[in-house]
């Protein structure tokens, strides 16, 4: 463990991570920053590299850290410029940009969504109920921003990710895999009679206001919505995208897939 004492703003070092706040700087640097002892230590301890930890000057540096990384201490001023919360932890890292791709046959698949809260929301619940991984359109929210990766309490460090150029080409890939291409939106078959989709799925949440785009529409093998008995006329695609992902592992669970 390498500890380095950096007091000035003006550090190239500290001007680095201070740009990691933004989509540009992240991009540039391949990384990201994570803060908080709870993303930390899920940080630590996923298959992510961990470039360096960032600890406040009054907190106590974490224990069993690997040999190789360096930690930088800051004072409390110095700390807060990097910081993206209001109440700092005084514990950050950064984290290079080299999520797993994801394996195997249950998927979640975002088309557009651009709320940062929607898009880390549903990785958290795609990681609670089990799916293997998501697939991100180039639309969709950063998913290494400060208020994603909030919103993921660390799920962003479990599930596979992949980010196609083509979204509508990749899940024409996924087709001539074996995959079902579930479809939600407002104007398909009622969802709790969907066909059966077998073993291997991927889910469609579309953009919250638009829906699903045409082009990855034409690639669904399935086009699902759920019942509104109410007088809603929609759902928070979060909140779509939890009720769907729960019923389909369950229904696998349980053996077969279908009309209920």
């Amino acid at each position: 463990m390498r500890t380095e004492y950096l007091t000035s703003l003006k550090n190239p070092r500290i001007q680095a991570l201070r740009g990691l706040k933004d989509r540009k700087g992240r991009l540039e640097e391949n990384a990201f920053l994570v803060e908080g002892d709870k993303m930390v230590r899920e940080a630590l301890a996923s298959g992510f590299p961990v470039r360096a930890l960032i600890v406040r000057e009054d907190r106590t540096i974490p224990e069993g850290l690997p040999e190789h990384l360096p930690v930088y201490v800051l004072p409390e001023r110095v700390f807060s410029a990097l910081s993206d919360t209001r109440t700092p932890q005084g514990l950050a890292a950064e984290v290079a940009m080299q999520p797993g791709k994801p394996e195997g046959g249950r998927l979640i698949v975002l088309d557009g969504v651009q709320d940062p809260g929607n898009v880390g929301t549903i990785l958290r619940t795609a990681d609670a109920a089990g799916l293997d991984g998501a697939v991100l359109g180039p639309d969709c929210a950063d998913v290494f921003s400060p208020k994603t990766l909030r919103a993921t309490m660390g799920s962003i460090f479990r599930m596979g990710l992949l980010f196609p150029e083509n979204l509508a080409d990749c899940l024409k890939t996924l087709r001539g895999e074996g995959y079902s291409i579930l479809s939600s939106q407002l104007d398909g078959e009622p969802f709790y009679e969907r066909r059966p989709v077998g073993e291997k799925w991927a889910l469609v949440i579309g953009n919250e206001g638009s829906g699903v785009s045409a082009e990855v529409k034409a690639e669904a093998t399935h086009r699902v919505r759920l019942p509104m008995r109410g007088g809603a006329e929609s759902l928070n695609a979060a909140i779509a995208a939890g009720i769907m992902m729960y019923e389909l592992t369950r229904r696998e669970t349980e053996g077969g897939q279908g009309k209920r």
